[in-house]
């Protein structure tokens, strides 16, 4: 069933259901991407290691934070960079109606556009899900939908900077997309402390492969 296919694992499943996961591989770039926040420390962090190494990034925010920090959801905007959606609450899509999940959607996009003066562009459900309902409702509100093709698993409580950053460039390439969090609300205690420390090794390692960072969209 569809629902239990859109799993960043199942990358043929997601392929032909027209959810991508990784951007055109001809160019010479890749996209960084952050989930979870906006966070106060995390956050901003990010946003000053970006600066720093003249990179973009996708912040796919949660509204509920957003509520709580509109001003930096606005200064993410500001710097340049994307903001997309990534619900209003961080609720895995198959627990929820058709009903919930569009409204979920909805009341999310319209917290983002209070914020930032236009609504998002991208979406990403909790933990990279889409139930068919989700993914339906998603599209009929002109959001376009990405996935991630390289991840640091940086929300696990016993990992480190030099793990985070050591699976996201093992294999990066032209055309993916990494994902990371630069909040720790929905994950282990203190994690964007470890994802800002990866983030610098990170961006190092794209600069020594001649790789740029771009927006999706």
């Amino acid at each position: 069933m569809i629902r239990h296919l859109l799993a960043p694992s199942v990358p043929a499943a997601a392929q032909s259901l027209g959810v991508p996961q990784k951007l055109n591989p001809r160019l010479p770039a890749v996209a960084l991407t952050f989930d979870d926040g906006p966070h106060p420390e995390g956050t901003q962090a990010v946003l000053d290691l970006l600066a720093e190494a003249d990179a973009c990034a996708t912040f796919f925010v949660v509204g509920e934070q957003v509520r709580r920090r509109p001003d930096l959801v606005a200064e993410i905007s500001a710097r340049g960079h994307a903001v997309g959606l990534h619900g209003f609450r961080h609720t895995l899509q198959l627990r929820m109606s058709a009903a919930a999940v569009k409204g979920d959607l909805q009341r999310g996009a319209e917290t983002i556009r209070v914020a930032v003066g236009r609504g998002p562009v991208l979406h990403r459900p909790p933990y990279g899900i889409y139930s068919a309902a989700g993914l339906t409702a998603a599209r009929a509100d002109g959001l376009q939908p990405l996935l991630w093709s390289r991840w640091g698993k940086d929300w696990r409580k016993l990992t480190t900077p030099a793990r985070i950053a050591s699976r996201v460039v093992r294999e990066v390439g032209p055309g993916d997309v990494i994902l990371l969090h630069d909040a720790d609300f929905y994950s282990a205690s203190g994690s964007h402390l470890r994802t800002a420390a990866a983030l610098k090794l990170i961006l190092r390692e794209l600069n020594a492969r001649e790789l740029d960072t771009v927006l999706p969209v």
